[in-house]
């Protein structure tokens, strides 16, 4: 090999080299991602597990849990404000139910104070009353706990004169209407997704005034249960149409104040 390919190999394996250590320090990887935001959170007390309506508030029953702090009802029990929130919810009584993962309001709960849990869920100023039903007269057991119904009553009148042969005069009205029912013989809850349930006996939320109502009532003839519509369980009355109204011995009575209804014509 003669020395000018010797010159010209070195100079080859000198630059081959020198790009090899460029390309090394060239530094081709995208940047780090810059770390994303954090929100504030604060720490919310919610159902470690599902609790049914009734049922009494155990401290493993509840947990602490991150939530953002936007989103954080102002009902919420925050850790912030009351750590001791687990000791102060334990031994209440859930007056509706909450699934797995809600956060726990005192709205929901009740210091039952050695009462009985019918008590404990009743609103301040209601009774509970209870009342014989049948599948006839209770909408075929399609009525269940925390639904809204109307109560009718329904008597047979006999006829004064009874040699004119009249037939006996059979009256229906409602005594009370948009009643929340509080159990289906001794269940408070729905049981299992069931759709139906049969039973015996209804227990209803009344007024003290309502009270009186059905219980003259349960005296007079035959109580029906009508189950209302969800679409109209809040509104703040009955009303029926003209001709329903001018059904002779047919009267209304809004909670508990009867009104005359229209004579047949």
């Amino acid at each position: 090999m003669n020395r000018a390919r010797i010159v010209v190999l070195t100079v080859a394996i000198s630059a081959g080299g020198v790009a090899a250590y460029l390309a090394s320090g060239t530094d081709n990887s995208a940047p780090p991602p810059l770390p994303a935001a954090q929100l504030p959170t604060v720490d919310v007390l919610v159902a470690k597990n599902d609790i049914d309506l009734g049922q009494t508030v155990k401290p493993e029953d509840v947990q602490w849990q991150t939530w953002p702090a936007a989103t954080a009802s102002a009902t919420f029990i925050r850790r912030n404000e009351r750590p001791e929130g687990v000791t102060q919810v334990a031994g209440s009584i859930a007056r509706a139910p909450f699934i797995q993962g809600e956060p726990i309001r005192d709205q929901k709960l009740v210091k039952a104070e050695n009462s009985g849990f019918m008590a404990a869920i009743l609103p301040s100023g209601m009774r509970a009353i209870s009342t014989e039903i049948s599948p006839e007269t209770g909408a075929g057991g399609f009525i269940l706990p925390n639904d809204r119904v109307d109560v009718i009553l329904t008597r047979r009148l006999k006829n004064p004169d009874q040699s004119s042969g009249a037939p006996d005069v059979v009256t229906s009205e409602i005594i009370l209407a948009n009643i929340r029912v509080l159990a289906i013989d001794q269940a408070p809850k729905e049981k299992d997704g069931q759709n139906a349930v049969i039973g015996k006996t209804v227990t209803l939320e009344l007024t003290p005034s309502q009270t009186a109502t059905l219980s003259a009532a349960r005296q007079s003839g035959t109580l029906s249960l009508a189950l209302r519509s969800i679409v109209d369980v809040k509104m703040s009355e009955i009303t029926l149409d003209d001709s329903a109204q001018k059904q002779e011995g047919v009267s209304i009575i809004r909670y508990g104040i009867p009104s005359q209804a229209a004579k047949a014509r």
